[in-house]
């Protein structure tokens, strides 16, 4: 079984962290996405501190799917530098990391 991630970006709108989760899930790069909201980030940005609204996305994936998912996600993602962070899942159900595996994996 192929070594599961959860992928973490966030954007600023539901509309478009909808449109980030079908995509990757449609190109086969995550089994599922969950989007939560809002979250407020602040952060440092060009030498100021800034407060938003956030959504947040987090894709369910597999370390061979992670270049590809990133790749998408920087072309898709209108955010100049776009947070995108993989975790690697070190333990789960093994039926839920065979359906991820099994779900971004070509048919």
């Amino acid at each position: 079984m192929a070594q599961a991630l959860t992928v973490l970006t966030t954007t600023d709108s539901a509309a478009k962290a909808e449109e980030l989760a079908r995509g990757a899930v449609e190109a086969r790069l995550a089994a599922c996405a969950q989007i939560s909201a809002p979250v407020t980030s602040v952060y440092r940005w060009k030498h100021e501190v800034e407060t938003a609204e956030e959504w947040q996305v987090l894709f369910k994936t597999t370390q061979a799917c992670y270049a590809a998912l990133e790749s998408h996600l920087v072309a898709a993602h209108d955010y100049e530098t776009p947070e995108i962070i993989a975790t690697p899942v070190v333990a789960g159900s093994a039926a839920y990391l065979a359906w991820i595996d099994a779900e971004t994996t070509a048919p």
